[in-house]
């Protein structure tokens, strides 16, 4: 293990004291929160070269860079579509940096570059991606980013003449677009928070100036909303999601061209709405109305009275975690007993059949093609790479479309699945991957992670991150916690708001099971999270020090106190709460791992990974949190921050990037979990 010549970078103390309902708080860090004061890029100048101190030194990195670019640099498809008799998807070459937008006519065309993001001389960190494309397929709209920012801009691109059309949206972030039935002009909903009506649906007419564009429906301005286009042939649709101390939403209809303005469907209702346009603009629609693990309805409409809903798929005891419509027939897919099943229902409630899939697999629906003969499907494993599939209805027949032919031998692992029991005594599914002998009880260093949150369930997914280190012998644990969807909404609302800490005890209970069976130790045991899997690694660590030797946590959110303050994290209230609630705030405060950290603990040695265009967890959470670890860590292991200008929450940084960033994380845990290279 190289040492850690120098100490880490010195971040001053500037207490900020606040009494939030009654208790005093203090943040030691709140001046780091100013991501562009010289002083905060100095500071993070100055962790970024500590970290490459340790980092570059770490032996064997060059075996480990030439592996990880084996595991990366592979043909790569993804973002199907289809409309007439074209496909159009993103495809990465081998060796190329970003995808580009491609088509192919017919399912074995060649495959034709439309958008090249190489050739806009905008440099590495430009990436595309296909949207939409009309009906006639003459027109497609597409994105374009800049690093990993949440925001982009919004081009359209006329597929015969390969001409980019002058009619792009400006950066900012397009909640809702549709095409006009004669593809002359199209519906949008655009914010870049300078226009007088951020949450207004405009027209536009191909060929004029944005300036002209003719705003057809304004969302009430109080409150925290944001409004959707829901596309149809006959009529399109607004959806307006207000959020607050309950998410409530409305839903109008609206005929194209029509003077008169839009008829109300739903208003201010309490329940999830997710609507659809089947051709003949009938409206199906995903909700959680009387149904906590969603069901699918048919919207009909009365007049002089109340909308009712249909029941088209019902509600069961196994939540519906896809779905998609097109004529007459919706598939909708389901985990029961963490195994897949992806079922074919007509709109009159009748099951046309089941879709086999493979129980290993984790499913994803895609869409439909436009004619409603062809069906998309993501599969994956543990064991096995993305696959597109292509289910044709007429004669049930699979045809794999793409696949990523990673340079994995499945050959050499195998995984099983075991339960272990909580705090409060509930039986927890785990899955365990690796080489035969870690799943017995060999002693060995062992990787794990979860997510405990939003009601994402667990399932198994191929991840070069896992590839590499069960390569090099390590056991992949991925418990299936509360806070997802396992087991239905009561498996998320168990964790969920004021009761996030049962998510936390679930995983620690999980490592817990992990030593005491002897399939590892703590010496050996690191864990890993992004997003709000890196607040769960966040809390664990700070809650449980001891039991870790490693962790990386990845785009977190970590001061739970004031998350909802910055970028538009308000709109998670639903799931966190937020401190300006007094009960929200006792639980927040109670695991918020920023507040956590106790002066003269011992810590794990620890990566966290951030960047400027993280727009939805702010990185501030990473900054603030390294400061406070480093100046309370009493261990000799090593607490660094892993920082890009480009990396935000988008997974949209270029090849070589990847292969740097992936060999820091892959280099840092062979280091500290003793993995032979």
């Amino acid at each position: 293990m190289p040492a850690l010549i120098e100490p880490p970078p010195y971040a001053k103390v500037e207490p900020v004291t606040e009494v939030l309902h009654g208790v005093p708080v203090t943040d030691p860090y709140r001046w780091l929160e100013d991501q562009e004061s010289p002083r905060t890029r100095d500071w993070i100048g100055a962790q970024t070269r500590y970290a490459r101190s340790y980092l570059d030194s770490i032996p064997g990195r060059e075996c480990i860079r030439e592996r990880i670019r084996e595991l990366l640099d592979v043909e790569t498809y993804d973002s199907l579509q289809k409309v007439g008799s074209r496909y159009f998807f993103r495809k990465r070459a081998v060796g190329q940096e970003q995808f580009c937008i491609c088509m192919r006519e017919g399912v074995d065309g060649p495959d034709e570059v439309l958008i090249d993001p190489s050739l806009r001389g905008t440099g590495p960190h430009t990436a595309i991606k296909p949207l939409r494309i009309s009906s006639d397929s003459r027109l497609m709209l597409y994105e374009v980013k800049e690093g990993g920012e949440r925001t982009g801009t919004f081009e359209l691109l006329d597929i015969l003449n390969r001409k980019v059309l002058p009619d792009s949206l400006p950066r900012g972030y397009l909640r809702g677009f549709a095409f006009t039935p004669d593809c002359r002009a199209f519906y949008y909903v655009h914010e870049t928070g300078t226009e007088p009506h951020p949450r207004a649906a405009c027209k536009h007419v191909l060929g004029t100036n944005l300036s002209d564009d003719q705003e057809i429906f304004v969302a009430d301005e109080s409150g925290n909303l944001r409004l959707h286009i829901i596309p149809g042939k006959g009529c399109i649709g607004f959806l307006v999601i207000h959020f607050g101390e309950e998410i409530c939403t409305d839903f109008y209809l609206w005929q194209h061209e029509s003077p008169l303005p839009p008829t109300v469907v739903i208003r201010n209702a309490p329940y999830q709405f997710g609507p659809l346009f089947l051709n003949d603009d009938r409206v199906v629609a995903i909700t959680d109305r009387d149904a906590p693990n969603l069901k699918v309805v048919e919207v009909l409409r009365h007049k002089h009275s109340q909308t009712t809903f249909v029941d088209v798929v019902p509600h069961t005891d196994s939540r519906i975690q896809g779905w998609c419509a097109h004529r007459d027939k919706i598939y909708v897919s389901y985990l029961r007993h963490l195994e897949p099943v992806i079922t074919v229902v007509g709109l009159s409630g009748k099951r046309f059949e089941e879709i086999p899939v493979d129980r290993d697999d984790t499913v994803r629906l895609l869409g439909c093609s436009e004619d409603g003969q062809e069906l998309f499907i993501e599969c994956e494993s543990f064991l096995k790479p993305l696959h597109t599939i292509i289910y044709r209805h007429p004669d049930r027949r699979m045809t794999v479309w793409a696949t990523r032919n990673i340079p994995f031998n499945p050959k050499n692992f195998r995984h099983t699945r075991i339960s272990f029991a909580t705090k409060d005594g509930t039986e927890v599914p785990m899955f365990l991957l690796g080489r035969s002998e870690p799943l017995k009880e060999a002693s060995c260093p062992t990787i794990m992670t979860s997510y405990g949150g939003y009601g994402v369930p667990m399932t198994p997914q191929f991840s070069v991150f896992v590839a590499f280190l069960i390569e090099k012998g390590c056991l992949f644990a991925l418990p299936s916690i509360r806070g997802g969807s396992e087991f239905g909404a009561k498996w998320h609302e168990a964790a969920k708001r004021r009761h996030r800490q049962v998510a936390f005890d679930d995983f620690v209970a999980a490592a817990e099971w992990l030593i005491q069976t002897g399939r590892t130790q703590n010496g050996k045991l690191g864990i890993f999270g992004g997003s709000n899997s890196g607040l769960l690694v966040g809390a664990v660590m700070t809650q449980r020090p001891d039991l870790f030797r490693a962790v990386v946590c990845m785009v977190p959110l970590l001061d739970m106190l004031r998350y909802h303050l910055f970028d538009n994290a308000r709109v998670w209230a639903d799931e966190f709460g937020t401190a300006e609630d007094a009960d929200d705030f006792q639980a927040l405060l109670s695991y918020s791992p920023y507040h956590k950290i106790r002066e003269g603990a011992a810590y794990p040695a620890t990566m966290i990974v951030s960047g400027d265009s993280d727009q939805n967890c702010n990185p501030l959470h990473a900054r603030k949190m390294i400061a406070r670890l480093q100046a309370a860590n009493v261990s000799e292991r090593p607490i660094l921050l892993a920082y890009s200008q480009h990396r935000g929450h988008s997974p949209v940084l270029p090849l070589s990037e990847r292969v740097e960033a992936l060999t820091d994380r892959m280099a840092f845990l062979c280091d500290q979990l003793g993995l032979q290279v």
